[in-house]
């Protein structure tokens, strides 16, 4: 199979990643907040620290494979080249469309596929173009600075614009404009790339109206998965890629957890509450569990119909009840701690990737959640976290696991 990831914990055998690039250099503090950054990381270090990030895995028997040169690879056609660059340029807002034929011109006079890639990535200033706007006083006006188009500083967090479950894939529709590029690399890998062409069956496309992201689809077992209601994915996008999953005849998921968790920048995505680190454990962000709601979905009576019901139980006995288990155990970001809980928990100490179960990857600075998974009998690989983490995300929100042992 082309993907295979039926659980959280399984031991992962293949993982996509992007080591962060000048699309980092190019993050500028008046726009931060579009970009969703609310610092800029040190590129040199978040290059070190990345490297260790995939050593660890490597290190455990993982395959790392990365974003841009599975798209390059793709790139080689010319055709697929071509195309491209066109659906780019027309993505790129409005800037671009304006000189849409100098930067297509800019764009396919690059010769070395990877070398394209990495410069859609990183942004395409109006000086490295050398001409005119074509409006006098917008050339008056704008710098040659400014951004034609914009950098995608997100791309690391490679776990957002698609999401695999079972054998399939959710492209996502991205719930900013500003990651929306961001699919296309996954759309041109997973459509045309020889390891995926034809072998992957889509519950969800990037056209798609609703916004939904990969940071809240957990993967809890063949037969069922988890998906955050969150600041970024709707429930509609849910009520769709449901339908869509248990309409196909070769996925194996009877029922779907949507956990609605609030709707705030700190939250941004189930992940970064709520990880699983071993059969019958998961790490929890206590703030979520005064208002979460739970809803069951199911296939409803009818071919296309969805029967979708409201749980009063506690998170723990949902779980447990799902994982054919007697007793789930929540592990709480930062203990008893409510200061330690919302600090580390900002720097994704909930947010883990299980390597195998009971063997996780975390960030070094969330040293109490650390502490608190080893006394639980947590294996923990820690990794340098001091300018990775700027980002708002931690190993899980970093990686994309495409095939893991049952």
């Amino acid at each position: 199979m082309a993907i295979h990831v039926k659980s959280e914990i399984g031991k992962l055998k293949k993982v996509m990643l992007h080591r962060p690039g000048q699309e980092l250099e190019h993050l500028v503090p008046e726009d931060l907040e579009r970009l969703l950054f609310d610092d800029i990381p040190y590129l040199k270090t978040a290059k070190i620290e990345h490297d260790m990030f995939a050593e660890i895995m490597q290190g455990q028997g993982v395959e790392v494979v990365y974003l841009e040169d599975l798209t390059a690879e793709v790139l080689k056609n010319p055709e697929k080249k071509e195309q491209f660059v066109q659906e780019f340029i027309a993505e790129g807002g409005a800037s671009a469309t304006k000189v849409r034929e100098q930067l297509y011109e800019y764009l396919m006079n690059i010769a070395d596929e990877k070398e394209l890639v990495l410069k859609t990535m990183s942004g395409i200033r109006a000086s490295e173009l050398n001409v005119k706007m074509s409006c006098p006083l917008v050339s008056l006006v704008k710098k040659e600075s400014q951004f034609l188009l914009d950098p995608i500083p997100n791309l690391y967090f490679t776990r957002d614009p698609f999401a695999c479950i079972g054998n399939g894939v959710s492209l996502n529709h991205m719930y900013s404009r500003t990651r929306r590029r961001e699919t296309l690399y996954g759309k041109y890998i997973l459509k045309y790339h020889p390891d995926f062409a034809g072998k992957v069956p889509f519950y969800y496309d990037r056209t798609m109206d609703f916004a939904i992201e990969g940071g809240d689809i957990l993967n809890l077992s063949n037969k069922v998965i988890a998906i955050g209601i969150s600041q970024r994915t709707t429930p509609e996008a849910i009520e769709i890629l449901a339908q869509n999953i248990f309409a196909d005849e070769t996925s194996e998921i009877e029922t779907i957890i949507a956990l609605d968790i609030p709707s705030v920048r700190a939250f941004m995505h189930l992940d970064t509450v709520c990880t699983q680190v071993d059969h019958d454990k998961f790490t929890i962000h206590p703030g979520i569990m005064q208002t979460l709601r739970i809803f069951e979905i199911k296939p409803g009576d009818q071919k296309g119909q969805l029967k979708v019901t409201e749980s009063d139980a506690m998170l723990s006995d949902i779980l447990a009840k799902y994982l054919e288990l007697d007793k789930v155990t929540l592990i709480k970001c930062g203990g008893k701690d409510r200061i330690a809980s919302e600090r580390e928990q900002w720097n994704d100490g909930s947010n883990t990737l299980c390597i195998e179960p009971g063997k996780v990857v975390v960030y070094d600075r969330n040293y109490v959640t650390n502490d608190i998974l080893r006394q639980h009998g947590i294996e923990v690989l820690e990794m340098a976290s001091s300018e990775l983490s700027r980002g708002r995300g931690g190993p899980r929100c970093m990686s994309m696991p495409l095939e893991r042992k049952v």
